[in-house]
């Protein structure tokens, strides 16, 4: 890596809590600094950043109704057949 290894571990280690803003002021600072001086742990970044925002973009949409009552339905018969195996 162009950094220093240890740096770029605890960038990448603390890098869902620093996407989703669940990482302390100072923390946050250092990770961010640490990101923007070491291109390799800036492009894990921008791919996890991109991954996250296409997941949250796709869980926004709304299944059919047809289709969720199937879904649900399917599932309620699971259950049972386990609770009737059980």
């Amino acid at each position: 890596m162009s950094c220093e290894s240890c740096d770029c571990q605890t960038a990448l280690k603390n890098l869902y809590l620093f996407l989703d803003s669940e990482i302390d002021n100072a923390s946050c600072e250092e990770i961010q600094a640490h990101i923007d001086s070491c291109s390799d742990c800036l492009t894990e970044y921008d791919l996890e950043r991109l991954v996250k925002t296409l997941v949250s973009r796709s869980c926004a949409e709304r299944a059919p109704e047809p289709l969720r009552e199937r879904v649900l339905l399917s599932i309620r018969r699971v259950q049972v057949a386990i609770e009737l195996d059980e």
